[in-house]
């Protein structure tokens, strides 16, 4: 830490500055603070787990209990009441705490609960993003993404304030946590964050329009079964600039979405199937991910992950062992789902192009079709029950922040 304008001693004036411990705000602190944070939780009977670094399990032979760490910010979800007020009273008394009570709102997201019901929404971020837009009374759109091309005419001239456009899009991009049916608008928006255009942002105003007619939506959660079913496709060279596709899937617990993805795929891929193989990687990836952790919170699967495609080539191509020419430039990595398959790890079936939900990740849709996709996210307005003040959550949030 360098000596402070005013300050600089004139015996050694290139000294430093040797901190005593960390200061909140610098590029350690947050280091710092894990470090002390889950040294105290490891001595408390806790597991830090394998898989998410923030994510802690205390389990014995009738309770768990799981903490999720973000920096200073803290949930705390667990059966047994009586341990979880135990810990957090030993929490008291090693931090300097603020207790929140009953989970209600987290890093921005508002959870509204009624039972075994939960729904999830960013209602308040979304109006603040539409407020630094200024659009807080523009035109409604029906769907984030117009179908027609952009004009790469108009793209050639800069927007004058790409400190905005970066600043929309990357409060966009935070948005979609709770709002998966616009990821792929917003992905395609972050393509251009280096140096944005007027075309460019006229892509970004129909994202907040939609937005701004669906302040309220957000993701429904409820009991269900522990089945993973996971859609993937893939829109071969929707980029009409550099030929680029792009991938993109969705997982399901039961009849809950839980992860979703809308990437460009980083080469030009040389056919249909190529690019559907390489989704198809990419989703196996997360899939493999989502199994262990799901195991390090003690839910097994009863059932093997269903994979679905709907392209029959690049089913072909999973399932077969046989090296063929057309595929040998196809990288290693890629292979892995091969061997999940043949070791009955991941069954991989055919679906049909109308029932793939996967599709609203991957390119632009007509107004009926991403509303129809829309509602299988179950993207939804909040119900009418979930909008009174409920206070049956059983899950306690605590909010830590370092002592001065």
């Amino acid at each position: 830490m360098t000596q402070p304008p005013g300050f600089v001693s004139s015996s050694s004036p290139h000294h430093v500055c040797k901190l005593q411990k960390a200061l909140y705000g610098l590029k350690q602190a947050p280091r710092a603070w894990y470090y002390t944070f889950s040294k105290f939780l490891l001595s408390q009977g806790f597991v830090n787990s394998h898989y998410d670094n923030s994510l802690f399990i205390h389990k014995t032979s009738t309770t768990i209990t799981v903490l999720l760490m973000y920096v200073d910010d803290i949930l705390l979800i667990g059966n047994s009441p009586s341990h979880l007020q135990a810990l957090i009273h030993q929490m008291h008394s090693a931090f300097a705490m603020q207790e929140s009570g009953d989970l209600s709102y987290f890093l921005g997201i508002s959870i509204q609960a009624m039972g075994d019901t939960y729904f999830l929404s960013q209602s308040k971020y979304a109006s603040e993003i539409l407020l630094k837009a200024g659009m807080t009374s523009c035109k409604p759109c029906p769907t984030p993404m117009s179908m027609k091309p952009v004009d790469t005419l108009a793209a050639n001239l800069p927007f004058h304030q790409p400190q905005l456009y970066r600043s929309l899009v990357g409060a966009l991009q935070y948005l979609t946590l709770t709002r998966p049916d616009f990821s792929f608008a917003v992905n395609q928006a972050c393509q251009y964050m280096h140096a944005p255009t007027n075309a460019y942002f006229a892509l970004l105003k129909p994202i907040l329009r939609f937005v701004q007619v669906s302040l309220s939506h957000g993701l429904t959660f409820c009991p269900s079964s522990f089945e993973l079913q996971v859609f993937s496709d893939s829109n071969w060279t929707g980029d009409t600039i550099d030929h680029k596709s792009t991938s993109g899937y969705c997982v399901f617990l039961g009849s809950n979405l839980i992860s979703w993805s809308a990437k460009k795929q980083p080469t030009v891929s040389r056919s249909s199937t190529e690019v559907e193989y390489r989704s198809l990687a990419h989703a196996t990836a997360e899939l493999s991910w989502l199994q262990m952790l799901l195991h390090d919170l003690s839910l097994p699967l009863v059932t093997t992950p269903l994979l679905l495609c709907d392209n029959l080539s690049a089913i072909a191509l999973a399932s077969n062992h046989v090296f063929h020419t057309g595929s040998k430039h196809i990288e290693v990595d890629c292979h892995f789902i091969r061997d999940k398959i043949a070791s009955k790890k991941l069954l991989l079936h055919y679906i049909p192009s109308a029932e793939q939900i996967t599709d609203v990740f991957t390119k632009p849709l007509s107004v009926a079709r991403f509303q129809y996709l829309q509602s299988k996210l179950l993207v939804t307005s909040p119900p009418i029950s979930l909008q009174g003040d409920d206070k049956t959550s059983s899950a306690l949030a605590v909010a830590a922040e370092l002592s001065s």
